[in-house]
């Protein structure tokens, strides 16, 4: 499938989280096809990236949209969610609609420089406006979910049906687009904005108007595995009816092979590891295989003093070793500087003399630390990169999810492919170390439940790593599903002209 005039233009939200699976899909597409990808963003978040593209093809490239974060509301310099606060979430959310007309701009240059359209503009679901900017351009619009299809499914229905409303008295209800017969949800696997929405509340209207746009486009292209969420594809198809591409994971080549002990990864966009990769596997190696627990909350998540202070006397109790991605609390600044007084007494530094625990103040070497095979447990908030990394290198999850559909991941997670336990959820919730302990204990057990999460996270991390092999004449679903999409983008092409 090689047609080097072809154009391939890329919007994803602003987000690293989102960043990451759209530059993994743009070096995907350009070596399997080798079109050209242009992936736009603001400047900032185009400087982030543009380390990490300059080791990929020279066919994608990198265009910087206009974006001032001070003419929004939002503190200078300010051009992706990360360490944003709560209360600024909405606010950045409405600033992207200020990339329309630019836009609308690169790509009629790249109309009048390639004589014709792209093929296509693949555009995260919070930049639906790229629906209306690709048809007056003439060409289609494809929406990209960087989360799961089942949480996917289980976000866009809330928001735009608010089927809570209908709940019974115990808090269950269905949620449109799902199997009535086997797949419900309860308000209490609802954050407080999902909860308290009800469709005049800025939330409500807000998001509505955001995603709603999404939907009009030609189809959804999934970061995901339809062999291990079946349910969500369908339920996605059910509610969007639109075809959908699971050509997931998009997860760097590495990860896609069984994990070596000295493996090393690049760092992420625009960061620098706080612990060198080196550091860290030496730690690993120190320790029996399956037997350590990683705990991260991701770049933009963080949880209250008191449950830090329960998940540290838990974690020590457990006599477990771990590793701890260690970020400021709720109410302190999130890019600010360790303070000891956030953990119990001396408890850093026991744990660090006993080889224990092993402490990161900033950002961890993740794809290491999960590839290895010490590691036997991910503690997380379950957004769906951490899921996909974990999965694939077959390591059982305990979920703390605290925002947007990480709550509903984890549900699937626990309910549909039985790799997961659930330590609590949100930041309101309070925990104690006795629970923290028996969960640790529960998922690093070499039987009972723990056994079983064992096995079904080999055999999901197995059939990940299967669809995305090519041997001979055996392509895996992920693969099929990216040469479908681009077939179909290439037959539609074709009927128009």
């Amino acid at each position: 499938m090689s047609n080097h005039q072809e154009h391939i233009v890329m919007v994803p939200f602003l987000a690293i989280g989102h960043m990451i699976p759209f530059l993994a899909l743009a070096e995907k597409t350009q070596e399997r096809t080798s079109y050209k990808i242009t992936l736009v963003s603001t400047p900032l978040n185009v400087k982030y990236l543009s380390s990490t593209i300059a080791k990929a093809s020279n066919n994608i490239s990198l265009v910087s949209l206009p974006y001032n974060s001070s003419q929004h509301g939002l503190s200078p310099n300010i051009e992706n969610t990360e360490a944003l606060p709560l209360k600024d979430m909405m606010t950045i959310f409405k600033s992207t609609l200020s990339l329309r007309e630019p836009l609308r701009k690169v790509i009629i240059e790249i109309i009048e420089k390639d004589g014709k359209p792209p093929l296509c503009v693949v555009s995260d679901t919070f930049m639906g406006f790229a629906s209306e900017v690709a048809r007056s351009c003439g060409t289609y619009n494809v929406s990209l979910t960087t989360a799961s299809a089942y949480g996917t499914a289980a976000y866009l229905s809330l928001w735009l049906n608010l089927p809570h409303l209908l709940a019974t008295h115990d808090g269950v209800f269905k949620m449109p687009g799902f199997d009535d017969s086997c797949c419900f949800f309860s308000v209490d696997q609802l954050h407080h904005f999902m909860k308290s929405a009800n469709g005049n509340d800025t939330w409500s209207k807000e998001f509505k108007s955001l995603l709603s746009p999404s939907l009009d486009c030609i189809g959804f292209l999934c970061n995901s595995v339809e062999e291990i969420e079946p349910k969500g594809v369908k339920a996605i198809k059910n509610l969007t009816k639109l075809p959908v591409w699971c050509i997931g994971p998009l997860l760097p080549q590495c990860m896609l092979k069984k994990g070596e002990k000295d493996q090393i990864f690049e760092p992420r966009i625009g960061k620098e590891y706080g612990l060198s990769p080196e550091e860290c596997i030496e730690w690993l190696n120190k320790h029996p295989q399956r037997s350590v627990v990683y705990i991260s909350f991701g770049s933009q998540n963080t949880i209250s003093t008191s449950q830090m202070m329960a998940l540290a006397l838990g974690l020590e109790d457990s006599e477990r070793p771990f590793i701890w991605v260690v970020r400021p609390p709720i109410g302190f600044d999130i890019k600010g500087e360790f303070r000891p007084e956030w953990l119990p007494k001396g408890f850093q530094e026991r744990v660090e003399t006993s080889q224990q625990g092993l402490l990161v103040k900033s950002w961890a070497p993740q794809l290491q630390i999960l590839s290895h095979p010490s590691t036997g447990a991910f503690l997380t908030h379950c957004g769906w990169n951490s899921v996909l990394e974990s999965l694939s290198q077959e390591v059982p999850i305990i979920s703390w999810p605290l925002a947007s559909e990480q709550a509903f991941n984890s549900k699937m997670l626990m309910e549909e492919m039985g790799v997961c336990i659930e330590l609590t959820k949100w930041n309101s919730s309070d925990i104690e170390k006795e629970e923290v302990k028996k969960v640790v204990d529960i998922v690093l057990g070499e039987s009972g439940k723990g056994k079983e999460m064992n096995e079904k996270a080999n055999e999901i991390g197995m059939c990940i790593r299967g669809v995305v092999k090519e041997e001979g004449d055996f392509k895996g679903s992920s693969v099929k599903a990216l040469d479908d999409f681009i077939s179909t983008l290439l037959c539609r092409r074709n009927m128009s002209s």
